[in-house]
């Protein structure tokens, strides 16, 4: 297994509240979710917008994407979802 992140795209889901990044294993797209009250606690001065998240999210990239790693490395689903919890 060895997930990459090439893909430096990420997006807001209003209706979720959550911020959807895409990992790849080989040629495979694999979809993650991180929630908004994630990002808040990564960064609590998050601000309550949707450019508050996207920029949370790139402040925290390389958290995000240890955390991805693992939850990847300890299940197989068709998406992935980080919660507060994994952080």
């Amino acid at each position: 297994m060895t997930l990459n992140f090439p893909n430096l795209s990420r997006s807001y889901d209003e209706r979720r509240n959550l911020v959807r990044f895409w990992g790849y294993d080989r040629a495979l797209e694999v979809p993650f979710f991180v929630e908004v009250s994630a990002l808040c606690k990564l960064l609590p001065q998050t601000q309550n917008l949707e450019a508050g998240y996207l920029d949370a999210f790139d402040a925290a990239r390389e958290q995000i994407l240890e955390a991805a790693r693992k939850v990847y490395a300890q299940t197989s689903r068709d998406a992935y979802l980080l919660a507060a919890t994994d952080f």
